[in-house]
């Protein structure tokens, strides 16, 4: 079979997906040290780590999607891997920051922003330089 390559976004989203399973397993800590189950229960540590898991959920999405079309469209780059690399080490300092690393926070909130934005800017450049080629896509046979 052959089919389309995406070694940065799959690089990216395997990342991600480790990222999320540790900002997880963060909250779990402090719900079992804390014996909160539901809700933050007033905690602000315990409403610290989850508003980075969610502040995760709410660029990695919309990132890794802009990774992929752009990928699609022009082909892995230097320029792609760059910001994969520079949103996967925010995505890492931000909820350090939300522990008290304000200047990790910083970072991890002023990378994400603009690894969003570039990503954006430069699909937006693709449309208005003509697009991408048309690329086709081999999908394995429905199963069953």
């Amino acid at each position: 079979m052959t089919g389309l390559t995406l070694p940065v976004t799959l690089s990216a989203a395997a990342a991600c997906a480790f990222i999320n399973l540790w900002l997880a397993m963060r909250i779990g800590a402090v719900r079992r040290a804390e014996k909160i189950s539901i809700g933050d229960g007033g905690n602000e540590r315990l409403t610290a780590r989850m508003r980075a898991q969610l502040n995760f959920a709410e660029f990695a999405p919309v990132v890794l999607i802009l990774l992929a079309l752009t990928e699609m469209a022009r082909g892995a780059s230097i320029g792609l891997w760059v910001a994969a690399v520079a949103f996967v080490l925010a995505r890492l300092a931000h909820p350090i920051g939300m522990d008290g690393n304000m200047p990790a926070r910083g970072f991890g909130i002023i990378v994400s922003l603009i690894v969003t934005a570039g990503l954006a800017i430069y699909a937006i450049a693709i449309l208005a330089t003509g697009g991408a080629p048309d690329v086709a896509i081999d999908l394995p046979p429905a199963m069953g």
